[in-house]
This record gives C-alpha cells, structure tokens and sequence, in this order.
C-alpha cells in the first residue's frame, strides 16, 4: 500500500523532508546558542561591572580599544577641562527609584597631556537642554590640570538608545557621543572612547555605565530566542505535512484498489452517461404513457356521456343502433 513513494514525485517529497528537518533543527540550536552566550555575557558584564566598582581605575590607554572585557571598567587621565567646548547632550533618560525621568547629559572635552582629548559626562541634569533656565544649572567644570576617574564607554552609535543621529540640533549640543560626531566641532583630535564620572558635582547625577554592545538581555537576545522557537515550529510543521500527505495517499490507494473512486472523478466518470440516458429516455417514455393516460380518460367521459344521453335528448337512444340499414343494403 506504500509502494507510491517509491515514485519519483515522492522520491521530491521524501528528500525535501529528510534535508529541512535537520536543518530546521540545526538553525533553531544555533539561535539557542546565541541567546545563551549572551545570558552567560549578562551574568560576566556584571559580575565586571561590581568588580570594576571596587578596582583601581587604570590608566586609559591601557584599556584601549574598548571591548566587552575593559567597557565599565575603571579609568584614570590626566589634563585639562576644555570649557569653551562644553557640551549638552539631550534627551537622555535617567532611571532612579522614582522611575525614569527625562533630562540631559553635560559633556566636557578632557585634552590630555598627549594632545588628544578624552570625552567625560560629568553627569546628568533634569529638565530641557534648550531651556536656557536648565542650561544655566550646569555647574562649571573645574580649572587647571586634574585627574579624572570613570567608567570606561565606548562610542555610541545610531543603535544606542537615546542618540540623535540626525543632526539639527542647536549650537552647544551633541547628539551623539562619539569621536565622529566631535572631530567636525573641535580643532584636536578625540578618542574613540568616554568616561563617565562616578562622583559628579551637585546637582549633577551620576550616568551608570552602560553594557557593552552584544552583551547582555537586549532586544537582539530575545530575537534570538523568538527565532529558535520559529525554526523548531518549522521542523514539526515539515513532519506533521509530510505525514499528512502520506497518510492521504495511502487512503486513496486504498481506495481505489476496493474499487471506491472520489467523488470527484465518479460525479466526472458516471455523471454526464447517466445524465444524458436518463435526458434520452425521460422523455420518450413517460410523455407516450401520460398521453394514453389522457385518451382513455377522454374515450371514457365521451363513452359515459353518450350511454346517459347526458346531451339532452339529442342523442341517438341504444335501441336505435339497431335500425340502422347495412351498407350492403
């Protein structure tokens, strides 16, 4: 009774079957993979991000380039607060016990004693960047050469939250915090890095370190756990039609070997004879027997009506019929 899929169409079916299944279960595992690796990169970036707390801070250009092993730690430079380029980065939200609140963020430019300068947030204030009332609470940064300690960050990127990338904001302000958005707004080059204080001066609040990019319970790592259950939904629904059409299959072999056709091809097969003999002979047969039904009720009315003499009078009386001469006579 299985003997059909051994043809060719199945042969199709069969190999289609066998390669989707392990495929569809090999991209699901790796989908799994990914979003267990970043689980296992959530639990070390915080387990640095306390460490970090408690460490030495290093100096800077021994955790450079940043990565997801020196993101959060701590970092030491030496210079100059750069107060002619002081900058406000808008729109950025803080969390506290009060819940999210909406303000901005104070960025100075550290020029280091080789040249380049370092970008610190040296906090967070509530309000609008572009009310001049919250501008002027800005504290101002200190003067003369000092040492600055925070927790190393790497540049945003249009990915990062909060960040405007689009440009059109007003002098002053920065969207972004990265070296490629300062190089076009001061004269010295900027390190591809920034630090966030962790002691800023009142008012200022302290921004937390944010996690590294590709580590931790983001939006991607979710992604990645949405897509291992779509790839493993695939692998059941490839087995569940596969049996299906099987299943199907074997039925109407089985059928057809007792004779039983759908249907479909017995309405296609005996439909249009059977209509036409019964279209041929319908007619012919029931109008004759339905015309003979109407003479002989007719024959008997008329035969009924001339014995009665039902014509009042007219008619010719019985005994008449005897009178009648002969032809031959």
């Amino acid at each position: 009774m299985y003997r059909f899929l051994l043809t060719p169409r199945w042969w199709g079916i069969n190999v289609f079957a066998v390669l989707a299944i392990p495929f569809c279960i090999f991209m699901g595992s790796w989908q799994l993979s990914r979003f267990d690796a970043r689980v296992a990169s959530q639990q070390q970036q915080e387990d640095r991000s306390a460490d970090a707390k408690t460490a030495a801070p290093r100096p800077l250009q021994s955790l450079l380039p940043v990565d997801q092993i020196t993101s959060g730690r701590q970092a030491s430079a030496r210079g100059r607060y750069d107060t002619a380029h002081q900058l406000l980065v808008p729109d950025r939200t803080l969390q506290s016990k009060h819940g999210d609140q909406q303000g901005f963020y104070v960025l100075t430019l550290l020029r280091t004693d080789d040249g380049k300068a370092l970008p610190v947030v040296r906090g967070w204030l509530p309000g609008d960047a572009n009310a001049k009332a919250d501008a002027a609470k800005v504290p101002a940064p200190p003067a003369g050469e000092v040492t600055v300690t925070g927790a190393l960050q790497a540049s945003e990127n249009q990915g990062t939250s909060g960040v405007q990338a689009g440009g059109g904001l007003p002098k002053g302000q920065l969207g972004m915090i990265s070296a490629a958005s300062l190089v076009n707004l001061v004269p010295y080059g900027v390190y591809d890095a920034w630090i966030t204080l962790a002691d800023p001066p009142a008012p200022l609040h302290a921004v937390p370190p944010a996690a590294a990019e590709g580590s931790g319970l983001d939006m991607k790592a979710f992604q990645n756990l949405g897509y291992t259950g779509e790839w493993f939904v695939f692998a059941g629904f490839v087995v569940f039609m596969w049996f299906r059409l099987v299943r199907r299959e074997a039925e109407a072999a089985k059928d057809a070997a007792l004779g039983i056709l759908p249907e479909e091809a017995d309405g296609a097969t005996n439909g249009p004879s059977t209509g036409a003999a019964n279209a041929g002979t319908g007619p012919a047969t029931d109008a004759p027997t339905d015309a003979a039904k109407d003479a002989a009720a007719s024959g008997a009315a008329v035969g009924a009506k001339e014995n009665t003499g039902d014509d009042g009078g007219g008619g010719v009386p019985a005994g008449d019929a005897g009178d009648e001469v002969p032809a031959g006579k």
